[in-house]
């Protein structure tokens, strides 16, 4: 078993190889990566500064000779990604452990966030405290708070660094006895897997969908709608690893469009046309954009209708003009889909506080909203459903629907004609 440590050797080279030798003492075989520039590095790494550099076409020389920080960073987070892929690519790596303040947690973090789900991604950072989706991303990187900066073995970056090395060797030791067992017979690899979109008020609808997929030997992966959880989806579908997507909860569109502080990024709602791959959509959430605390929502919102969900989630309700932009956007991006794909709008309400009697119940935005579908959907099926998106008739509507899709695909040639 092998772990990638990578640090700055001219500023972290002593807590990297204090580091190193708590691996080693757990049987962990460790390769050292000095991810350094300027200065001269305090221990000899397995592989170099240099060989970051050449990785990221360019040299160490030119760096230096350029005595940009901020460009060397920049390069050394292309060239650790290039080094570590390349060593996953041929199995020669089982982990990846990186120690940084903002310079060491930008190039470590790149490395991991381009490894695929499941092998073990641990920085400890002096950043890990605050906010972390820029270096976390849409993987499973694991960030321990260094609680003082990296700067010598003390009373307490010793005992942080010795858990750090714990962790990593804990989760790379039993990742493998895990992987070995799991092979059995009832092991829930066998399964194909669906990937679904949720937020609090669309649960009933997707836990309602998501036993009808069981019941029909599908494991069910289900993403919060946070932004961060639809870049994940998205990836998770862009690797190739799905049988199809039950995409129930657009809601972070209407961040995205709107300013809100849950958007997954323009590229939302795309994988899966890109890849040809069955999915059913529908409009879960868009009713509303996300902001926190009362009090962060921007002043040019102060006369929208909002919700207070609690006292750091701030909800406002999307307009009759963003309704019809959401609706245009599902709609051309669904069309574009490559594969069998459709649209099931909820004609009761899209959230559990649009409908009858609830705070943003708003017959005139689900109509822009559903009309703007109807104009864009091309020829990707339309289904218009007189339910709420809770109800669970939809769900089991919209369970149906994928199930169906991805029969449809499986008997589809390569060809891309469709058997009858």
């Amino acid at each position: 078993m092998s772990v990638y440590l990578l640090a700055t050797l001219d500023t972290k080279g002593d807590e990297a190889a204090f580091v190193r030798d708590q691996l080693a003492q757990f049987g962990i075989e460790v390769v050292l990566v000095d991810t350094g520039c300027l200065g001269s590095p305090a221990v000899v790494p397995d592989v170099t500064r240099s060989q970051i550099f050449t990785a990221a076409e360019t040299s160490l020389e030119a760096m230096v000779a350029g005595n940009d920080r901020g460009a060397a960073v920049t390069r050394a987070a292309v060239g650790a990604r290039n080094i570590v892929l390349e060593a996953h690519r041929t199995g020669h790596v089982d982990g990846v452990l990186g120690l940084g303040g903002s310079a060491g947690t930008t190039i470590g973090t790149a490395a991991m966030r381009a490894l695929p789900l499941g092998v073990p991604k641990l920085m400890v950072s002096t950043l890990a405290s605050g906010q972390v989706r820029p270096y976390v991303g849409d993987k499973d990187v694991l960030m321990l708070n260094s609680v003082v900066d990296i700067a010598g073995i003390n009373r307490i970056s010793r005992q942080i660094l010795v858990t750090a090395a714990a962790a990593m060797a804990g989760m790379v030791q039993h990742r493998h006895e895990h992987a070995a067992a799991s092979q059995g017979p009832t092991s829930d690899d066998d399964k194909p897997l669906i990937a679904a979109s949720m937020f609090g008020v669309t649960t009933p609808c997707v836990e309602r969908a998501r036993r009808v997929l069981e019941q029909a030997g599908y494991e069910v992966l289900v993403f919060h709608a946070t932004g961060n959880g639809g870049q994940a989806m998205e990836s998770l579908i862009a690797e190739g690893l799905l049988a199809g997507v039950l995409d129930m909860t657009t809601t972070e569109l209407a961040d995205e469009l709107v300013g809100g502080v849950l958007s997954a990024g323009p590229q939302r709602l795309t994988a899966a046309a890109t890849r040809g791959l069955p999915h059913v959509v529908s409009v879960g959430a868009t009713d509303m954009v996300n902001f926190g605390s009362r009090d962060s929502v921007p002043p040019r919102f102060a006369d929208r209708t909002f919700y207070q969900h609690n006292a750091t989630v701030t909800l406002m309700r999307t307009t009759t003009e963003e309704c019809a932009a959401l609706g245009a956007e599902i709609g051309t991006k669904v069309a574009a889909s490559s594969g069998p794909a459709a649209i099931l709008l909820p004609l009761r309400g899209v959230s559990a506080i649009d409908h009858a009697g609830q705070p943003f119940n708003d017959p005139a935005a689900r109509e822009a909203l559903f009309d703007g579908i109807r104009r864009h959907h091309g020829r990707a099926e339309l289904l218009e459903i007189d339910q709420h998106i809770n109800d669970d008739a939809f769900a089991e509507a919209a369970a149906a629907k994928l199930l169906e899709l991805i029969q449809r695909s499986a008997e589809r040639p390569s060809d891309g004609t469709v058997c009858t």
